[in-house]
């Protein structure tokens, strides 16, 4: 481990906290400027203190880099402990990245309680942060459970109609699911002679019937949080009824907690039932990738159809996860990483439709592109993203998951490929719709393009969606070593 000699992790996850509070603090109904202001500074000096971990990452180091460990309860040996490696270097920029777009994104469209809306979206994203970077188990689930709190209060409060039913699906969903997880984190504890230390618990001895039944009890988190096919049912709801914030934050980084905790808890803890199991999770992943992505062709709700490719698009991420080899984990953990900026991109611009329509419905609309040139070229770029085309972010990923499936098994590597089609399917079908044709309506006809914000935040998430693209390394060289030794110890039995 390398020691951190300044707090550059409790830095990252507090900075934003700590402004989300203030601008809670200082906000009001009457006069929502300030709040805003301090909101946006909030968000990009949250940014610019994830930056130092990036730039001084080692990427040839084994093992986790400014480490932070010291006691937090220690009745139970509960400690506060931080560090990262690069299976989670990655996520802590682009968490702030996404935080701070969410920011602009809102800045003219939320009227009421702004600085609650603010506010719950700074501390959502320290707390989110916090996930990414824990390493002590009872650390992960307080932050994990954590960020319920604030995204269940955005998607109830500044949601749709029936926003309440889809704040409640997704509050349960979630909750019920991460309850197993405890379970599972306080038997480590006592088999592991009283320390909640996760890189401790890599080397803990497990018969195959604990194990089993801790990979089941951590898949029931992860699996809903990714989510997985059948326990994706909250997805949907969730995005149609959250505000344009909440659906860009709940795509591009809350459902990646999950498959970052597939990586740093079940993989390396139960290993040898992360094998067993491994046809299990395939064959879930390849019904999110083909099943869900027909399930995305007919819908007719443009939020939904986004919500349903986000599903299948993380079918790729398992995948790449259980087949165990390099190719495909870290192809997997790029697809996070594009996912990201490409989800987010997605319902951007879904929100900036609904913003002029307040219609979600892909048949309202229709010629987009004649009154809104600039808005429909950003539209075709991140729906080609999203259909994995070369020189996109999307397409990093996707490729290399499919080289590592077919390195595992041709047939699996095959059936993988078929989203490249339904992708293309899907996101080339509302961009159609949408966007191209005669002028549907008058409706259509009273739009107007893109502002100086909106086109600020589209044009830099264009930039990182063409950028990772054409030069993915830095996202594939910072993770190499991190990856080897993960497959390494994963190759190893831990059976008693």
């Amino acid at each position: 481990m390398m020691q951190s000699t300044f707090p550059l992790l409790s830095l990252a996850i507090w900075t934003p906290v700590a402004f989300g509070l203030l601008v809670l603090a200082i906000g009001r109904d009457e006069n929502p400027h300030p709040a805003r202001v301090l909101s946006l500074i909030g968000a990009l000096v949250s940014f610019a203190v994830t930056l130092p971990a990036f730039m001084h990452f080692d990427n040839g180091f084994h093992g986790m880099q400014f480490v932070e460990n010291v006691a937090w309860v220690d009745r139970f040996n509960i400690r506060y402990s931080l560090g990262i490696d690069g299976l989670s270097l990655w996520f802590l920029p682009l968490t702030a990245f996404i935080t701070v777009m969410v920011v602009l994104a809102g800045w003219e469209v939320i009227q009421k309680k702004v600085a609650q809306y603010m506010g719950a979206f700074l501390i959502l994203s320290g707390l989110m942060i916090g996930v990414f970077c824990a390493l002590d188990g009872m650390l992960f689930y307080v932050f994990f459970e954590a960020t319920l709190i604030p995204m269940f209060i955005i998607v109830g409060v500044w949601g749709g109609a029936n926003r309440v039913y889809a704040a409640i699906k997704f509050f349960l969903y979630t909750l019920m699911g991460s309850l197993l997880m405890l379970v599972a984190v306080i038997y480590l504890y006592f088999v592991s002679g009283g320390t909640f230390d996760i890189l401790t618990w890599h080397q803990v001895p497990l018969t195959m019937t604990e194990q089993v039944l801790i990979f089941f009890a951590f898949l029931m988190a992860f699996a809903v949080k990714v989510p997985m096919w059948p326990v994706h049912t909250w997805l949907p709801d969730a995005h149609v009824e959250a505000p344009t914030g909440g659906s860009i934050v709940l795509a591009a980084i809350m459902l990646k907690l999950g498959g970052y905790g597939f990586l740093r808890l079940s993989l390396p803890v139960v290993p040898d039932a992360s094998h067993y199991l491994s046809g299990f999770m395939i064959t879930l992943s390849l019904i999110a990738v083909i099943y869900v992505g027909l399930v995305a062709l007919v819908q007719t709700d443009t939020k939904k159809l986004v919500a349903y490719s986000s599903i299948a698009h993380m079918g790729f991420v398992t995948l790449g996860f259980f087949v165990f080899n390099d190719m495909a984990v870290q192809g997997a953990i790029a697809q996070m990483i594009s996912h990201g900026f490409v989800s987010g991109a997605m319902f951007m611009c879904i929100g900036v439709l609904y913003d002029r329509m307040h219609t979600r419905q892909i048949a309202d609309f229709g010629g987009v592109v004649h009154t809104m040139p600039r808005f429909a070229a950003f539209f075709i770029l991140f729906s080609l993203a999203n259909c994995g085309l070369p020189g996109t972010s999307g397409f990093v990923g996707e490729f290399m998951v499919i080289l590592g499936a077919v390195k595992f098994n041709f047939w699996i590597g095959m059936l993988a490929a078929t989203a490249l089609i339904l992708g293309a399917a899907y996101s080339l079908w509302l961009a159609k719709r949408v966007i191209f044709g005669a002028i549907a309506n008058h409706h259509v006809a009273e739009l107007f393009d893109l502002n100086k914000r909106e086109f600020l935040i589209l044009g830099l998430l264009a930039i990182a969606v063409i950028a990772v693209g054409l030069y993915p390394a830095p996202i594939t060289d910072a993770m190499q070593v991190s990856v080897g030794d993960l497959l390494k110890h994963v190759a190893i039995s831990k059976i008693n």
